[in-house]
Parts: structure tokens; C-alpha cells; sequence
């Protein structure tokens, strides 16, 4: 493909809402446009300017590949990425229907209960209007059929499991259950693809951000830069997996009394992230108690 070709191809790309398929058809291009060289004085940015740069970078050899899924990986996502999004979405009509009890005092601003089909009951049963009910009713049928969609998604995600090669591996984590296994599978697949740790860091975006002046280094919190759908998830799975893996547990006790609770939770997700690599390179299960050296060695 010549340059200006390739420079077209990138703009669309990179304009188009659709860049996972395209990253597909264009695999092995980059598409980081932040690692593009420009001039500071240039005012002038376009996406064809931007294509052009990358395609010089391109060219040159001064850009490194991305890790782009397969079509299939992208399918197999859809089933755990919406359902992450419906829950999203019931979660905020919860959170409506709580705004308008408390808007009319139906709720005090200190309670904390849970937004429950039983509360929402209540709610009406105390309703101050006409208008209230006719409000909350609608939230609570979008409620309701949200919970529909995402029960289908759960029996798809079921089925989904069974025939996957990685589930057993992902199951066998300390933490780890159905959800969270379709969502790590869906999203890391098979592990021991990743190179090294550091790769595998980045990716899930748990690398701390780092600030170097001469000999003294400052790590800050992570970058937030990798997958948005694993972060959350790897960190809930590590305040579990505490409990249930004595090496993981004694790790944290070690760290959170100088560093915080909340640095610590996320060296752990670190640890699990890299014995749970350990266990797809060498073939077997999650081990509890693995040693350190073990996983630094794999």
C-alpha cells in the first residue's frame, strides 16, 4: 500500500466510529495518533494531516503494534460488554427513582437502603402525586425490562462458557465467577499470549504512572490508559481473592500500612494478574499459595 494510501485509509479510520472493524482490515497498523511527531507551531490539525504523519512514522519503523482482537474475540465480547452497559444503565434509573423520593422528601438524605422493587412499592403506596407515580412507574417498567435483557444475557453467557477452552483456567482464580470469568476471558483470552508482565499490565491498564528526575523515581496512581472494561473488575476480584489466597492476603497486610489500602489492592490485582498468566503458560489451574519466585520465573 503507498504512503498516500495508507494515509486515507488511517483518516477514515480514525474519523469513523467503527474502528475496531477497521483495525481488523488494517491489522498491525497503529493507531495511537498521540505517538505522531508535530510541529508545536502548527495550528492547522486535520485528520488527514494526522494520517499523514502516521503513515511517515509507519514507514520509518518508529511505531509499535497495538493488540487488536480477532473478529471473533470482538463477537464473544458483545454478550459480557452489553450486559456490563445494561447494568450501567439500571444502576442509573435506580438512582433517578432515588433522586425523586428524595426531591419530595420520601426518602431522608442519610438513607441507605438499597433501591429495591419492595422500596419502589413503598414509594408509590407514599406517593405525594399523580405526577410521582406516573414518574416512578415509567423508571421502574424500564427497570424491569432491563432486568429481562440482562437475565437473556446471563443464560447466553452460560452457554457461552461451555464451550470455551479458557473457562476452567479463569474459574479455578480465587474470586472469579461467572460474570467475571466471561469478562476476563472475553477480554485477556488466552494469557500466556502476552509476552511479558508489563504487556499484560498496560493492557489492563494497571501500570502506575512514573515521574523521573535524575535518581529519584515517584510511581503515582495507574494511568487508567489500558482496557476500561477490566480495571474495575480486576480490582474487585483482588479484594476477594485476599480471603481465599494466603500469598495474595499476606501481600497486602506487607504493603497497605505505608502505601494505603488502595495502592496495595492494586499491587495485588498486579500479583493475580501475573500468577493467573503463570497458570495458562505452564498449562494448568490457578494455584493457591504459588509461589513468588515461581511466577517471576514463568
Amino acid at each position: 500500500m503507498t504512503e498516500s494510501r495508507l494515509a486515507r485509509s488511517l483518516a477514515r479510520r480514525e474519523a469513523s466510529p467503527l474502528g475496531s472493524y477497521a483495525a481488523l482490515t488494517l491489522k498491525g497498523t497503529p493507531s495511537d495518533k498521540d505517538t505522531a511527531p508535530h510541529n508545536a507551531g502548527s495550528l492547522v490539525k486535520t485528520d488527514k494531516r494526522d494520517a499523514a504523519k502516521l503513515a511517515q512514522q509507519l514507514e520509518a519503523g518508529r511505531l509499535r503494534g497495538i493488540r487488536v482482537p480477532s473478529e471473533d474475540q470482538e463477537q464473544h465480547r458483545l454478550l459480557s460488554r452489553t450486559r456490563e452497559q445494561l447494568v450501567q444503565e439500571r444502576a442509573a434509573v435506580k438512582q433517578k427513582i432515588r433522586m425523586k423520593a428524595h426531591q419530595f422528601g420520601l426518602i431522608d438524605p442519610d438513607e441507605r437502603r438499597e433501591m429495591s422493587p419492595k422500596l419502589v412499592t413503598e414509594l408509590l403506596k407514599r406517593s405525594p402525586s399523580e405526577a410521582f407515580t406516573i414518574t416512578v412507574e415509567a423508571h421502574w417498567q424500564i427497570w424491569q425490562a432491563l432486568d429481562k435483557q440482562i437475565q437473556k444475557l446471563v443464560r447466553r453467557l452460560k452457554q457461552q462458557a461451555q464451550t470455551d477452552a479458557n473457562e476452567k483456567v479463569y474459574r479455578s482464580v480465587p474470586g472469579v465467577g461467572l460474570i467475571s470469568g466471561r469478562v476476563l476471558s472475553n477480554e485477556l483470552g488466552d494469557m500466556s499470549e502476552f509476552s511479558n508482565e508489563r504487556k499484560l499490565f498496560s493492557y489492563t491498564g494497571l501500570t502506575p504512572s512514573e515521574q523521573s528526575s535524575g535518581e529519584q523515581i515517584h510511581r503515582g496512581h495507574i494511568t487508567k490508559q489500558g482496557n476500561r472494561h477490566l480495571r474495575g473488575l480486576l480490582i474487585e476480584i483482588a479484594w476477594r481473592a485476599i480471603g481465599k489466597d494466603s500469598t495474595l492476603g499476606a501481600f497486602f497486610e506487607r504493603l497497605y500500612p505505608r502505601m494505603g489500602r488502595k495502592k496495595a489492592i492494586i499491587a495485588v490485582a498486579r500479583k493475580l494478574l501475573g500468577k493467573i498468566r503463570a497458570a495458562f503458560r505452564k498449562g494448568e489451574l490457578y494455584q493457591l499459595d504459588y509461589p513468588a519466585n515461581s511466577i517471576a520465573a514463568s
